[in-house]
């Protein structure tokens, strides 16, 4: 493998970590903005949500959110399954929420694909799950102001011929796979002559595919290459200068929340103002050391 290669992303990843957030996510920019302070929680009637905050997720998307068997200090219990808890930087985004709005975190697992549905439909109250605020979605449903940005790659295999990639150019003809109805998906198509692979459900299954060697590449949230590489040394980041990589075009990885929820929108806003990026950088640092391996 090139050494000067793996170096350079690993490199890059550190200087992103120590400097990025506030996903499944801006490649604009690596580091979230949070919104003024307001000087008080603005006024809502939140009677409506009983006392609980229920949120959906996936718990399949390290560092973000995954599931564990043993009751910590930190992780959530997931409804209706006992035994199993909810752990990761959207979890304690979530806590951090639900805690100063005075609610009962309630975490609900559900797949992807049906988390605007759930929402639209009263079965969460919220949506913490790395997720996008793309203007499709923004048709369906609110979003907060960014919990988390960060910079789009490519994952490859050490020894093939795109472990010394250095332009998006590079990948013309490779396989590349990505997550269905992600941006970790719709971006494969910014690479000319691309065989873009039919997606995935899930990050674990682009891995599975990756490290079987059915595909050349998957797309994957730059952040979260230390975990990766820590299952599988023979992983490979491969980044590009800012403007010339991939663009998902949108702000980052909000919160989502119901049109009809403005007043909620409004709470949770003020909320993630009061985390400051000091903060932000220890809980996905955490998130990071802690993703099951």
């Amino acid at each position: 493998m090139n050494t000067t290669r793996r170096l350079t992303a690993i490199a890059l990843t550190l200087i992103l970590l120590l400097s990025a957030f506030g996903g499944t996510a801006s490649a604009a920019s690596s580091t979230a903005t949070p919104a003024p302070e307001a000087s008080a929680m603005p006024e809502a009637d939140l009677s409506y949500l009983n006392g609980q905050f229920r949120v959906g997720m996936e718990c399949a998307y390290a560092p973000n959110n995954w599931q564990e068997s043993e009751a910590s200090e930190t992780n959530v219990p997931i409804e209706d399954m006992p035994g199993a808890y909810a752990e990761g930087y959207d979890v304690q985004i979530a806590r951090i929420i639900a805690d100063q709005l005075g609610l009962e975190l309630v975490v609900v697992k559900m797949e992807w694909e049906g988390l605007i549905e759930a929402l639209n439909q009263g079965r969460i109250d919220a949506i913490i799950a790395g997720m996008a605020d793309t203007e499709t979605r923004k048709e369906a449903i609110n979003f907060s102001t960014p919990y988390h940005e960060s910079v789009y790659a490519l994952m490859v295999n050490a020894g093939t011929p795109y472990e010394n990639a250095t332009s998006l150019a590079d990948f013309n003809g490779a396989s590349v796979l990505g997550q269905k109805d992600t941006a970790l998906d719709w971006v494969i198509d910014q690479i000319e002559g691309v065989n873009h692979l039919p997606a995935v459900g899930s990050v674990p299954d682009m891995i599975a595919r990756l490290q079987q060697g059915t595909c050349d590449a998957i797309v994957i949230n730059l952040e979260n290459f230390p975990g990766y590489q820590a299952a599988n040394p023979n992983f490979v980041a491969i980044s590009f200068p800012e403007g010339e990589g991939l663009d998902p075009g949108f702000r980052g990885a909000c919160v989502g929340l119901r049109k009809s929820d403005n007043a909620l929108l409004d709470c949770v806003n003020y909320v993630l103002a009061s985390v400051d990026q000091e903060q932000r950088d220890e809980l996905w640092e955490t998130a990071l050391n802690n993703q099951p391996v």
